[in-house]
């Protein structure tokens, strides 16, 4: 009878998963990164997003027109550890707002001077 050989005992460095991770999702493409901490992943997030936004035009979809504000072009979520989860979307006038949640999104309210990445970094704590 042949018996495997023992497997390798698996570290906790190797099992260890980034404790921050973001998901961009544009159009169709979807892309996963991990971050040591909640400040670097939204400093990527914004990076990522700040290229990205929409014509400007009006869409016609089954008969119904969507103007560019109704428009999402891009999504960001963060999710950090424990329960924090939030994120950005970039609508097709290239204009920016944060969210919480994760199957309820509630928008988060931008204060003076704030944009959309610096009110989700105070909600969530970053």
């Amino acid at each position: 009878m042949f018996h495997a050989p023992p497997a390798a005992p698996r570290t906790l460095t190797a099992m260890a998963r980034p404790p921050v991770r973001t998901t961009v999702r544009i159009g169709p493409k979807v892309e996963h990164a991990g971050h040591a901490d909640l400040i670097s992943a939204l400093l990527a997030l914004r990076e990522r997003l700040s290229a990205v936004g929409g014509d400007g035009e009006t869409r016609s979809v089954f008969r119904r027109e969507y103007s560019p504000i109704a428009q999402v072009v891009a999504r960001g979520e963060v999710r950090g550890p424990g329960r924090a989860r939030g994120g950005v979307d970039v609508r097709g006038d290239r204009s920016a707002e944060a969210w919480t949640g994760r199957y309820r999104r509630e928008l988060v309210p931008q204060e003076d001077g704030e944009d959309a990445y610096a009110a989700l970094a105070r909600v969530l704590g970053g």
